[in-house]
């Protein structure tokens, strides 16, 4: 199976990116699976119906999120739909609407992808380490891929080593910078720190970059606004042994 993992969609140029590459790369690479994660496509912040239903529509097969997908409130109807392809971290509170967990069924196997949160520098969300293996219980399914939304790089770490072994890839997105160390763990996993982002290139991680300066130098407050400037989109593509569920092959794309 070919994978194709985008970083965190930042605003309408991230969007826009996604549109203009995606369809490219999918012939190129024959990809069989594409997934985004989609929790700023909405300008300003957060996703709104209209940015995961342009990232599907580009081609995206499952929209992962984090931290900000709650901000539009216009969303959670979208992710209380049944076999709702858009989920939220599976170790956000149970009363959250949406699931952290989706299954694919390509007939000769089954692809379970799970979203996951950081609790380290991150808002307040379950142990996530108790969750993954109460998961990992329920699931069967010979590829299961996790993207964890996470800040702190030793805490993606830690994690990609307890679950080596244990599923297919582990990629990490929230930090929106693309980590140069993709590789594949001694038990077949597949991970890099952090996928990226696709959005604006003169920009403070999407953000107008004399908006987070006026920020940081004044620490007033400041209303955030996405960069409309030309745009990138990054993240990785692997290649998963059907049978064994290992990845065999991972390498980091960018495209601007």
């Amino acid at each position: 199976m070919n994978l194709l993992f985008l970083g965190d969609v930042v605003g309408t140029a991230g969007c826009e990116a996604v549109r203009r590459f995606l369809p490219q790369l999918k012939r190129q690479y024959s990809i069989d699976l594409t997934i985004i994660n989609g929790e700023n496509s909405a300008d300003g912040n957060g996703i709104h119906p209209v940015s995961a239903q342009s990232l599907l529509d580009s081609g995206a097969d499952v929209i992962t999120t984090g931290n900000h997908v709650l901000r539009r409130s216009e969303i959670y109807d979208w992710l209380e739909q049944e076999d709702c392809p858009v989920i939220r971290p599976a170790n956000m509170h149970h009363s959250t609407p949406g699931r952290g967990i989706y299954t694919l069924d390509f007939l000769r196997y089954r692809v379970t992808v799970i979203n996951l949160m950081g609790n380290v520098y991150m808002d307040y969300c379950g142990n996530l380490f108790d969750k993954i293996d109460e998961l990992l219980e329920k699931i069967n399914s010979p590829i299961i891929l996790i993207d964890l939304h996470a800040e702190a790089t030793s805490e993606k770490l830690a994690l990609a080593h307890y679950l080596d072994g244990k599923i297919s890839l582990l990629a990490g997105t929230h930090t929106h910078v693309q980590t140069a160390d993709e590789q594949i763990f001694p038990g077949g996993m597949g991970y890099i720190t952090d996928l990226g982002m696709c959005g604006p290139e003169n920009s403070v991680l999407g953000i107008k970059p004399e908006l987070a300066i006026r920020k940081m130098r004044g620490n007033l407050p400041v209303r955030f606004e996405n960069a409309a400037n030309s745009a990138f989109i990054s993240g990785i593509l692997a290649s998963i042994d059907e049978k064994t569920g290992k990845t065999t092959k991972i390498m980091r794309i960018f495209m601007k």
